[in-house]
């Protein structure tokens, strides 16, 4: 006869699992001795070789007692079924642990995968990292605000990286934006700009910005024009030669679109950004 800790040591298992057994019923728990000790025989240490084999195996607990005693057919049964259950949840876990990997990275965060994959392009770019988490948490926000308008506007943002203008100005997103005011980049800047906000008005395509909300809106672009000296003098450059607006033109100078003077219509350039180079383009 044996004690619990030699019945444990047969069959690989620690002392508080046999206990644990006993409690929930899996294996027999013997009378006392007229020691006052349990004492097991070889049959217990067949059945907790078999418990242990099972979980072991990856099957459930609250499946052992039912394979245990049921006959060769039911067992194969029951173990093939356990396997389904296994591999399902192996399934489950994997696609967990891609979505985990995703968002160790930090952009998958709420965002769409196209939107990921233009801001990774922006990477390619060279586009510093600090631009590319102030654009990656706009998206964030018009995700939140307007989800409906991501698919149309992505489309277009991964469209206008194979404009030159485009790409000279994500070229400057390399620190000139951190530089001082007076720095002569900063005007060129907003001539990219400019001449981005040109065609899109000219083309037709700034149309109103569904879904964004004046304060929304006001929100985008006080986080633009904070980011950095060199930001609010783009503004201020823009501003000096008629534009007003940056998220949404609110005006449009005429002279520079050859329009009809006081030309005051509103145009929205936040669902439209590749002609217009809004926040994102010029600061992220």
């Amino acid at each position: 006869m044996l004690t619990i800790s030699q019945l444990a040591g047969y069959a690989g298992v620690t002392v508080r699992a046999v206990r644990h057994y006993h409690k929930i019923g899996l294996l027999p728990e013997p009378e006392r001795d007229h020691s006052g000790y349990r004492t097991y025989n070889a049959a217990a240490v067949v059945r907790l070789i078999r418990i242990h084999t099972l979980t072991d195996a990856g099957v459930p607990l609250a499946r052992v007692q039912e394979l245990l005693d049921a006959g060769p057919e039911e067992f194969a049964g029951g173990v093939q079924e356990v396997d389904r259950e296994l591999r399902a949840g192996i399934r489950r876990l994997q696609g967990t642990r891609k979505r985990l990997a995703r968002l160790a990275a930090g952009d998958h965060l709420a965002l769409p995968q196209r939107v990921v994959d233009y801001l990774d392009r922006l990477r390619g770019l060279g586009v510093e990292e600090l631009y590319i988490e102030m654009e990656r948490d706009a998206w964030i926000m018009i995700a939140a605000q307007a989800p409906h308008l991501i698919d149309a506007v992505i489309t277009k943002k991964h469209e206008q990286l194979d404009d030159p203008d485009i790409v000279k100005l994500y070229g400057f997103l390399r620190g000139a934006l951190d530089s001082p005011a007076d720095d002569p980049r900063v005007v060129e800047i907003a001539d990219i700009v400019e001449r981005l906000m040109i065609r899109t008005v000219e083309a037709g395509e700034a149309g109103a910005a569904d879904g964004l909300d004046d304060r929304f809106v006001d929100l985008l672009d006080s986080t633009m024009a904070e980011s950095s000296s060199g930001a609010k003098r783009v503004v201020a450059i823009l501003e000096e030669r008629g534009w007003r607006g940056w998220t949404r033109i609110e005006q449009v100078p005429a002279d520079r679109l050859n329009a009809q003077p006081g030309s005051t219509e509103k145009h929205s350039s936040a669902m439209r950004p590749s002609p217009n180079c809004t926040r994102r383009q010029t600061i992220e």
